[in-house]
């Protein structure tokens, strides 16, 4: 029996992120999905703001090229389907990609974590491999995207059992808010007792 999209609130749920498992692989993936793609990470205004506010921060820690880049275009761009993304370099790394030990970091989050800055990094970062999208209805619709860079994280999810939106479950919530999570798990809870998953 397929599940059908779930509705929490006023957010649609696809079913995959109930059903499917993943676990962000660092030492296997290296921190690829900050340098693939063809376009920067989705920010909102209000993101640019933060980001700005914590340019000073971590300017040091991004490259000469990224540096130029944002003096020249500021930190956020207009990507080809008119979205608002964080600004590139060479056509594909985030500015704001910092490397440690071979791997690809956020210099944004690395600096919040370092208890540095307010400002963390862009939601639709936090929240990835769930892609949200604005519907003409209002509502929020909330997908499931599959890359292939992200094997080792599907496979690391199986292994642990852990549920996508389980993984997720902070930015989900910094996203959505406590109730709003906890109706999701109740939402979850609900399938399970009806042996739909």
């Amino acid at each position: 029996m397929d599940l059908p999209i779930i509705q929490v609130g006023d957010v649609l749920v696809s079913p995959d992120i109930i059903t499917e498992q993943f676990c962000c692989d660092l030492d296997a993936c290296k921190g690829e999905c900050c340098i693939e793609g063809d376009a920067g990470a989705p920010v909102t205004m209000d993101e640019i703001g933060g980001i700005e506010d914590s340019l000073d921060t971590v300017w040091t820690d991004l490259s000469a090229n990224a540096q130029a880049v944002i003096d020249q275009q500021g930190v956020a761009d207009i990507d080809p389907e008119g979205e608002l993304v964080t600004s590139i370099v060479n056509g594909k790394d985030c500015v704001f990609t910092c490397y440690e030990n071979g791997c690809c970091l956020c210099a944004l989050e690395k600096a919040h974590r370092a208890g540095k800055t307010e400002f963390c990094k862009p939601i639709s970062c936090a929240l990835y491999p769930i892609r949200e999208k604005k519907l003409s209805n209002g509502l929020t619709g909330l997908n499931y995207h599959r890359w292939s860079i992200c094997e080792a994280a599907r496979a690391k999810g199986k292994e642990l059992g852990l549920p996508v939106y389980k993984f997720l479950k902070e930015p989900l919530t910094r996203r959505f808010g406590e109730e709003w999570y906890a109706e999701l798990e109740a939402t979850v809870a609900e399938l399970h007792k009806a042996g739909m998953i």
